[in-house]
């Protein structure tokens, strides 16, 4: 409790409570998830839906988040393959400019 009092020593500020912190982020929903969710049964008396047409949606939702998944990575992986294009190529560059203004 003493620290909670205890004054900050000038020229520092305390951080927000934000910092530090990531957002509130729904975790994200996997392939897998979809095709293990298990439904309840409806009670005695009460209409439900057919099991295995909410099995056939689901394995079907489970396929399309597979590929939109596959294609984010396949996505990820050639923008880091042109990001280091760039670099060669600003390098490459850079160093040819260097070279030309010594040789003045």
């Amino acid at each position: 409790m003493r620290d909670f009092f205890r004054r900050m020593p000038e020229g520092r500020r305390p951080l927000p409570a934000s910092v530090g912190r990531r957002p509130a982020v729904p975790p994200r929903l996997l392939p897998w998830q979809v095709r293990e969710r298990r439904f309840r049964p409806a009670r005695f008396g009460r209409r439900g839906l057919d099991p295995q047409e909410v099995r056939e949606f689901l394995d079907q939702v489970a396929g399309e988040l597979a590929a939109v998944y596959d294609a984010l990575r396949q996505s990820r992986r050639e923008a880091g393959r042109v990001r280091i294009a760039l670099c060669q190529l600003q390098a490459e560059r850079a160093h040819g400019r260097n070279e030309r203004e010594w040789d003045r």
